[in-house]
């Protein structure tokens, strides 16, 4: 029988129908089956801190939302810089995360030679938290309020010095932003090795002022062992609702530390979109804030590209407080 060349054309129409259909599916089905296997979060620092905490409870969740397991890789090194590089070389296929903290971006302020941009080397998933620091002072020190802090240390010019956890760390940082703001606030910084021995200098009155996150000092200011004058947060905080604002003394103050989660750049958007989602969701259930807010931390659901947007205004934040009040790394 001959066959017609209008019922051809007609016939490798449907083929060609059938072949993009199935090309169409199949890429459905490869979008929808992420993931199929184990998720790793790298927490770049050593167990028992704030990212790592936040981190476990995000990932155990995770688990449970997209049915896969979700483990934490603690890889601790150069101020976090370490693990994050190495995840940011790692295949961006969605199975290696870093959780990290806003002291990225106070690194990059500092050190001109990154493992990584933090930028463009890394792709924005989701905010965990963010929390205001508090302003804490030794029990001699003459201060119980924001305004009393900054009388205080401007009656005695240069005669009072402030603990961090390290140069160009994020308490420093916060501390050199309150410097800035007031303008002619003359107290000397003493780095340490760590928060642990900074708090114990406070205490013994070495140092007079440090400001760093809730969990680091609110024990020690319960104990009776430290005063709480201030908190970093524009308005009052539910992290601690008994604080003034350090804004009310000085406008304009504000300064946040934030957790989150990323990806190596170049992930597909579909599955920063699904990984999104699950932590969004995560972060919000009640009990899951309730657990944050106990860390001194506050649930804040973002889309990527907000997150993104948080990420690279910080770095250039950061990096003109640098240069004005000469912060520069160990």
């Amino acid at each position: 029988m001959k066959i017609s060349p209008l019922f051809r054309l007609r016939t490798l129409g449907v083929v060609a129908t059938a072949a993009g259909a199935c090309l169409l599916g199949g890429a459905a089905f490869a979008q929808a089956a992420y993931p199929t296997k184990t998720i790793t979060i790298v927490v770049p620092y050593p167990a028992g801190g704030s990212n790592d905490t936040f981190a476990r409870q995000v990932a155990k969740e995770l688990g449970d939302e997209l049915k896969q397991p979700v483990i934490i890789d603690n890889r601790p090194g150069a101020s976090g810089n370490t693990g994050t590089g190495q995840v940011s070389k790692a295949a961006p296929d969605g199975y290696t995360l870093v959780a990290v903290s806003s002291s990225m971006t106070t690194n990059a302020a500092v050190q001109s030679k990154l493992p990584f941009d933090p930028v463009k080397g890394l792709a924005p998933i989701a905010m965990f938290a963010k929390g205001p620091f508090i302003v804490a002072v030794n029990n001699e020190f003459p201060a119980k309020t924001p305004a009393e802090l900054i009388a205080a240390i401007k009656a005695k010019p240069g005669q009072y010095n402030y603990a961090s956890s390290g140069a160009g760390s994020v308490n420093q940082f916060g501390t050199e932003l309150l410097k800035a703001k007031v303008g002619d606030l003359q107290i000397a910084h003493i780095p340490y090795k760590g928060m642990g021995p900074a708090v114990t200098d406070l205490v013994g009155n070495q140092t007079q002022l440090l400001i760093s996150s809730g969990p680091s000092l609110l024990p020690m200011v319960r104990a009776g062992k430290l005063r709480a004058v201030g908190i970093t947060s524009l308005k009052p905080s539910p992290i601690a609702p008994d604080l003034t604002p350090v804004s009310t003394a000085v406008p304009g103050y504000e300064f946040e530390l934030w957790w989150g989660l990323l990806a190596p750049a170049g992930t597909p958007p579909d599955v920063i979109a699904k990984l999104n989602g699950a932590v969004n969701k995560i972060i919000t259930k009640p009990e899951i804030a309730a657990n944050f807010l106990r860390e001194g931390a506050i649930a804040t659901p973002l889309s990527p590209a907000q997150f993104g947007t948080v990420i690279a205004e910080d770095v250039e934040r950061w990096k003109k407080l640098a240069k004005q009040q000469n912060i520069t790394a160990d």
